[in-house]
């Protein structure tokens, strides 16, 4: 019984090492960053703008893109995966685009320590394709800009403005999704240019000014 036992692990144990070996299957990484081009507007402020994290409402704050199946269902591809987490990725870009911009003296993140009187926050409420029917990159952002009162009575909200957009996609892949969202996010970042720059143009007295 002793002999039988050990030819059966040895078996066992020969049969494991001339199995193939597969190499660790990576997910492959996809960057959704879209950037301002052409020439700065004319400064409509000397102030400086705080831009606070962005908020990416769930299940799109992962770093798997999301595909919507059906009304009430929604998959993550944990295969394909953004490079970093989404309210990063689009955070740098919304600053980026600010501050190339020129509507401000500057555009600062929240880990800035220079006070800021301004700020604009972002809230990503949909970010996923859509393969209901014919295949769409779905975009919506809303964007509140506020004044620092210091505890003075008075509304600290400036303007709420909220963009959704729905870019038809080539084909099925995570590259053609990809691209969709890159060119949502550059149509709702040059609608809300256009918006900023008149707020920055009327903006009420902060604190201690």
């Amino acid at each position: 019984m002793i002999k039988f036992l050990l030819l059966c692990v040895t078996a066992v144990v020969l049969t494991a090492c001339s199995l193939p070996t597969r190499a660790p299957v990576t997910p492959t990484s996809w960057v959704v960053m879209p950037e301002r081009t052409g020439a700065p507007l004319k400064p409509r402020t000397d102030f400086w703008l705080k831009v606070a994290a962005v908020n990416v409402a769930p299940p799109f704050d992962t770093k798997s893109l999301v595909y919507r199946l059906g009304d009430a269902r929604y998959e993550k591809d944990f295969y394909n995966v953004y490079a970093s987490i989404p309210s990063e990725m689009i955070g740098n870009a919304e600053r980026q685009w600010v501050n190339k911009s020129n509507i401000f003296a500057a555009a600062v993140g929240d880990s800035n320590t220079l006070f800021s009187y301004y700020s604009l926050q972002a809230t990503v409420n949909e970010f996923y394709g859509d393969y209901r029917t014919r295949p769409e990159a779905v975009v919506s952002v809303e964007f509140f800009l506020s004044v620092e009162y210091g505890g003075k009575k008075g509304n600290p909200l400036i303007g709420a403005n909220r963009y959704t957009k729905r870019i038809p996609l080539k084909d099925n892949t995570p590259e053609a999704l990809i691209l969709g969202q890159q060119e949502a996010l550059t149509e709702i970042f040059k609608e809300y240019e256009t918006q900023l720059y008149q707020y920055a143009g009327k903006l009420p007295k902060p604190l201690g000014q």
